[in-house]
């Protein structure tokens, strides 16, 4: 099928005009910096949408395998000199193909059946914990090996455990600060690796919020942020179910923090992307506008000073340093707080590593499709975490959390990845 015969992308016309193609991209883009090739970088995907737009292009599973091959890590734009914002023009054209042609399987029924319904979600990794009980063996704490058999998921992958307990076992739907006075009513967005993955992550943050005198809220009905549905697949449909299901669960809170940089930028883009109602436009707008990556909150709406953070005893005595997630750093501007926190914690020394805020190659389902091309580029990161000769290497996306620790135990090196939340005490 032809764009010509829909007009969903139309709107994206003048977004495409503002590349100058430059080339500014090429330097920065890091799928480009691997492969070579012009449909790989910014300005190459520009001129794709675009003849799309004109009809001169047909809408197949080739040209949507250029579109997904995309990190959406935003440095073109933070390049560019004219922000031509391609890979939201990227997410939109994977909507269109969505929309036409589908989700291609297992994804789009995982995102329809099982990341629309939390309790299913639940039950399903409730029978996979055994699963990876039986098969596959701890390699480095949190993670697990996964064996060469299964081929599909990618030979060798260090793949994260499921916990034994979910967040919503440990953690109760109010939790109040101690004394019961509150000055503030805040939501917790546990997001799905938090959820099942890594509960405790989500509890210290529960528990540092109400230390700080936070009422906090962890709604049962909340679920999936989305990402992976209309972000990285362009499912739009489905994320608009999702969005409507955290948008009523979150409807009496002062914010909305998340611990989690993609869930935090995912939530933000509602009404960019998603809203396609005035009732929507209106009903996400106000929802976005609460959100707060959890840094952002300590920091700017809290004001905490460099005393109220304590470090874990796992971070005495060790070198700090900071890996940029890209939707906390480029998509949120999130980049000084993060350092703030690190470099006020007296037990360990923070230095920054060179080229921080470039991308790890994770980018959801990026890291499923193109898993060698991830790797190639995980192995920068790889080296600047190196350079830095920190002893941990911190961050706060448990995607990002796991694609280091994936490479780093692949490359056998020795660095630790923590999440911000667990090196504070």
């Amino acid at each position: 099928m032809s764009i010509s015969e829909s007009s969903k992308l139309e709107k994206l016309e003048k977004d495409t005009e503002q590349c100058m193609k430059c080339g500014f991209c090429t330097y920065v883009c890091p799928v480009y910096q691997e492969e070579k090739i012009e449909s790989g970088v910014a300005r190459g995907k520009n001129e794709l949408v675009k003849a799309l737009i004109k009809g001169d292009l047909e809408l197949n599973r080739d040209l949507a395998d250029r579109l997904y091959k995309c990190t959406a890590c935003m440095a073109c734009t933070e390049s560019c000199p004219a922000k031509a914002p391609i890979p939201r023009i990227v997410v939109e054209a994977r909507a269109e193909f969505a929309r036409v042609q589908g989700v291609r399987f297992p994804y789009g029924f995982v995102y329809r059946n099982l990341m629309t319904n939390r309790p299913r979600l639940g039950n399903v990794l409730t029978l996979a914990k055994y699963f990876q009980s039986a098969f596959m063996p701890k390699s480095n704490g949190i993670i697990r090996h996964l064996p060469s058999f299964l081929t599909a998921l990618g030979k060798g992958r260090q793949i994260p455990s499921i916990a034994p307990k979910f967040l919503h076992q440990l953690v109760p739907e109010i939790s109040k600060p101690a004394g019961g006075k509150s000055v503030m009513r805040v939501g917790y967005f546990s997001g799905c690796m938090n959820e099942f993955v890594l509960p405790h992550l989500g509890k210290k943050t529960v528990d540092l919020l109400n230390r700080n005198g936070i009422e906090v809220v962890m709604p049962s009905k909340q679920g999936c942020c989305g990402a992976a549905a209309f972000l990285g697949a362009g499912d739009f449909e489905t994320g608009r179910r999702i969005a409507d299901s955290n948008v009523a669960a979150f409807s009496d809170v002062d914010y909305i923090v998340a611990d989690c940089a993609t869930c935090s930028c995912t939530l933000s883009e509602y009404p960019h992307m998603l809203a396609d109602t005035p009732e929507r436009q209106v009903a996400y707008s106000q929802f976005g506008s609460k959100i707060r990556h959890v840094t952002q909150f300590l920091i700017d709406v809290l004001d905490l000073q460099a005393s109220s953070f304590q470090g874990a005893a796992a971070i005495k005595g060790k070198t700090l340093t900071w890996h940029d997630p890209c939707h906390l750093n480029r998509h949120l501007g999130v980049k000084e707080q993060p350092r703030r926190i690190l470099k006020s914690l007296a037990d360990a020394k923070y230095v920054e590593m060179p080229n921080a805020s470039r991308c790890c190659g994770m980018a959801g389902q990026f890291n499923l499709y193109y898993y060698e091309l991830s790797k190639k580029i995980a192995e920068k990161k790889i080296e600047s975490i190196e350079a830095s000769e920190a002893d941990i290497v911190v961050t706060s996306c448990p995607g990002c959390e796991f694609q280091l620790l994936d490479n780093l135990v692949r490359l056998n090196k020795p660095q630790k990845v923590m999440s911000l939340m667990d090196i504070l005490g």
